[in-house]
């Protein structure tokens, strides 16, 4: 199968640290080359895949510190509609930015949505596009638009060696992520402080939030028992959530998937959750974490949740996780699409039958 995938242009793929939807696009497309598929992978140029790689700017933008990110991908999705006809399906990751271009073409399509969409302006969109077919990384994520052209849900995976199993891990708790008010850092550090565990914080700060960190966040780390890392990488991420006794998601928003929570139970590491968004459809309470729903349950929870067992905690991830069921489930979206566009298309009429009249008039000499 002749496949593209369109992806956003502000981390490379894979990004080099911070990125949830690049790595995803990542994963996704390298698991389609691994099985002997065709793929084309439209992204920053600074990314590295075994597919052929179509740049749609020289640079990840937040490398580059771009001021407006449209121009570059809408050069992107220019290049991607100029060769639209060498593709049995495009994959896109680019939010709702292609759709016009989408709806005047006839290739075989479909998005997944990886943000949040309990957003003001997005339901008279999504009403104006419902012809666009979309997929959930999560139900949670599509209550907010109940009447989208929704395909399905397929939750995201990762390679099922990428993290390295850890049955004995250190006693330190970790956060993991980005530091912004709706992740709720300040709640992990108070877990940490009243059930008196160090905890380890490696997390990006974008710059819409620097001023939250500074004011906010910044005076809570001057703490014994809080360490604060910053920004990290694959390798790093991997020494980190294997040894910790546990990773804290304590969020405030309607989290679209959390990519971290699948990270951590890779590496055998439970959960704990706040309820919010996704978190019921990825932790099994009590068995690969515990989902709490304030925080004198969550600080209660901590002593449980170092006691569960590491080795079903990586059996969830397996079953359930894997780049490989992830492609699975988008190989059964891309034959759907691919079969809808080929029973919409108006059936080609019949050659007329040329009947010819009889020759009345003489011969040509």
């Amino acid at each position: 199968m002749r496949i593209a995938q369109v992806a956003p242009l502000y981390e490379s793929v894979p990004p080099k640290t911070y990125g949830g939807t690049e790595r995803v696009v990542y994963y996704l497309t390298e698991e389609l080359v691994r099985r002997g598929e065709e793929v084309t992978l439209f992204a920053s140029g600074d990314s590295v895949t075994r597919a052929e790689l179509v740049p749609g700017c020289e640079r990840s933008l937040r490398l580059s510190k771009s001021i407006d990110p449209l121009p570059c991908h809408f050069l992107m999705l220019e290049q991607v509609f100029k060769r639209a006809k060498d593709f049995d399906v495009i994959h896109f990751h680019v939010d709702y930015l292609h759709f016009p271009l989408s709806r005047r073409n006839a290739s075989p399509h479909l998005t997944t949505l990886h943000g949040r969409l309990d957003l003001p302006d997005l339901p008279p969109l999504y009403q104006e596009f419902g012809d666009m077919p979309v997929i959930s990384i999560s139900d949670a994520q599509r209550r907010p638009l109940p009447f989208a052209n929704w395909l399905g849900t397929v939750h995201h995976g990762l390679p099922e060696n990428l993290f390295t199993f850890r049955e004995q891990p250190e006693d330190y708790l970790v956060f993991l992520g980005r530091i912004s008010p709706e992740k709720r850092v300040d709640r992990a550090i108070e877990i940490a402080r009243r059930t008196g565990r160090r905890l380890k914080i490696a997390a990006k700060v974008d710059k819409v939030d620097r001023r939250y960190f500074n004011k906010t966040i910044k005076p809570l780390l001057d703490h014994p028992l809080i360490e604060y890392l910053g920004e990290v990488g694959q390798r790093d991420k991997n020494e980190l959530l294997g040894g910790a006794a546990g990773l804290l998601f304590p969020i405030d928003w309607p989290e679209p998937f959390g990519l971290v929570m699948i990270e951590a139970l890779a590496c055998g590491t439970p959960v704990l959750a706040f309820r919010r968004g996704s978190v019921p459809e990825v932790i099994a309470d009590g068995v690969s974490g515990f989902i709490v729903e304030e925080m004198e349950a969550a600080v209660a929870a901590v002593e449980k949740l170092v006691r569960l067992d590491r080795r079903r905690c990586r059996q969830e991830f397996e079953r359930r996780f894997t780049a490989a069921r992830m492609a699975d489930d988008y190989m059964r979206f891309y034959a759907r699409v691919m079969a809808d566009k080929e029973s919409a298309r108006p059936p080609v009429p019949a050659p007329i039958p040329l009947k010819l009249a009889p020759f009345a008039g003489k011969a040509p000499v």
